[in-house]
């Protein structure tokens, strides 16, 4: 199937963006789940992006963050369901939103998959002689990955995951898909985790 290659044509892409993780700001993380009363029991998933345009869910965007967090469910356990039409053991769906996080602190969406840039805006602050050597305070882009994996056969939810990081405008972290593997890294580190509690991954 057609959404299962794109993980084959990401796999370079997504070896390479681990290689830029380290030039990734920290990130914060936020899991759910119920693991202590009701261990999960790793099976294989089927990934869906949470998107409505199909040419958005294709597109080489989404095809890395698919492919990101296809390498970390296989990491800790889980397998990849092949095919459509074979009924996988769980259901991961993620969320992907960025957003431009400006220097007097308002926030606009970006759009995601499609391309397209920002600029930066703001005011200086003087250095005590009248004059910003320095240039206006850069915007932050903020890159936010929600996950949830849902038993098939139930419905239910058994675990979800927020992770979240800001990089400034115009950085190599602030550009699209870059963050895939941090993010996704970061996100299932010491799976399932603790639940309801904020950390921060280096």
């Amino acid at each position: 199937m057609a959404g299962f290659q794109s993980f084959a044509t990401t796999a370079l892409a997504v070896a390479l963006l681990s290689g830029c993780t380290a030039m990734t700001p920290p990130v914060d993380v936020t899991r759910f789940h119920n693991a202590q009363v009701a261990p999960i029991v790793p099976g294989s998933v089927i990934i869906r992006p949470n998107v409505t345009d199909e040419g958005h869910s294709s597109s080489i965007e989404y095809a890395t963050y698919s492919a990101a967090l296809l390498r970390e469910l296989q990491r800790v356990g889980f397998s990849e369901a092949r095919d459509d039409k074979q009924n996988s053991d769980y259901i991961v769906r993620y969320t992907l939103e960025r957003a431009v996080l400006s220097a007097s602190g308002s926030r606009s969406p970006v759009s995601v998959g499609v391309g397209g840039s920002t600029g930066s805006r703001g005011s200086g602050v003087g250095l005590g002689i009248g004059i910003d050597l320095s240039g206006p305070p850069k915007d932050k882009i903020v890159t936010e990955l929600s996950v949830r994996l849902t038993e098939r056969e139930s419905g239910e939810i058994v675990w979800e995951g927020r992770a979240s990081v800001e990089a400034k405008d115009g950085s190599p972290a602030s550009q699209p898909g870059l963050a895939a593997a941090k993010l996704a890294e970061a996100l299932f580190k010491d799976f399932p985790g603790e639940s309801g509690t904020t950390i921060r991954v280096p």
